[in-house]
């Protein structure tokens, strides 16, 4: 496997990882604004990318942004949830957006991602 292609936009404040450029690839959209191409029949990822990168990449007083991804993955079918959980969970996706959850209940738990810091200089983009 190549090393991804990261590439950030500064107009547009997107930040875009290629990890299998030229790929036919199917969007799900974790967040309005991360965005995970994958490919459903080789289950891996073709890119991510992120929106408005500059706010999200932002540290808090309590360290990184995390992201609820229920929305997003409520309209899709069980199959699909499935492959994309493996697909976060595999390299080189869980290089860059960590997944985790969020424990309302016992009953209860929310997946979420935070946006892992990628070395990408802004005087390189």
């Amino acid at each position: 496997m190549n090393k991804p292609n990261i590439k950030y936009d500064e107009i547009s404040d997107t930040l875009t990882i290629s990890i299998e450029p030229g790929v036919p690839a199917t969007g799900i959209e974790l967040t309005e604004h991360i965005l995970l191409r994958i490919s459903k029949t080789e289950r891996k990822a073709i890119s991510i990318v992120v929106f408005d990168y500059s706010v999200l990449a932002q540290k808090t007083d309590m360290g990184t942004r995390s992201f609820p991804i229920a929305a997003g993955l409520s309209q899709l079918s069980s199959e699909l949830r499935e492959i994309v959980f493996e697909i976060l969970l595999q390299k080189p996706v869980s290089d860059f957006l960590h997944l985790s959850a969020y424990t309302l209940s016992l009953v209860e738990t929310i997946p979420i991602v935070s946006l892992q810091p990628i070395p990408v200089a802004m005087s390189e983009v």
